[in-house]
């Protein structure tokens, strides 16, 4: 948030509060890891976190972890555990890279440079 003068305001709550001060997902998620909200009949969220429903609504649209991490403007990893918890629900769906003897997926790539390019 921007306060008097342009000068960046500390947020209100240290980010890590919103995890319960766990620093480390349940599971490794590297930081181009796709994430999509699983389709669900009723976009009702009343029972997640702000925080929680801000990613179920930014991966309507495919997004990499740094992407969400970014645009929530939270640290990477308390996104990293916000994303791991969606998952372990059932909320959202994971895309983790499948690397070829080392060799990166070229799509994926594309993808996450699309992604950072919208930033």
């Amino acid at each position: 948030m921007r306060g008097p003068e342009g000068m960046e305001e500390e947020p209100l709550f240290r980010p890590y509060a919103v995890t319960g001060g766990r620093a480390e997902p349940r599971y490794h998620l590297a930081m181009e890891t796709l994430v999509s909200t699983v389709t669900f009949m009723s976009d009702d969220y009343s029972m997640l976190e702000p925080e929680q429903e801000a990613i179920m609504t930014l991966c309507r649209s495919v997004r990499s972890v740094a992407e969400i991490s970014a645009l929530l403007r939270v640290p990477l990893g308390v996104a990293r555990v916000l994303i791991a918890d969606l998952a372990d629900e059932g909320l959202v769906r994971l895309h983790m890279p499948q690397l070829n003897q080392g060799q990166p997926d070229h799509n994926l790539l594309e993808r996450v440079l699309s992604g950072l390019r919208r930033l």
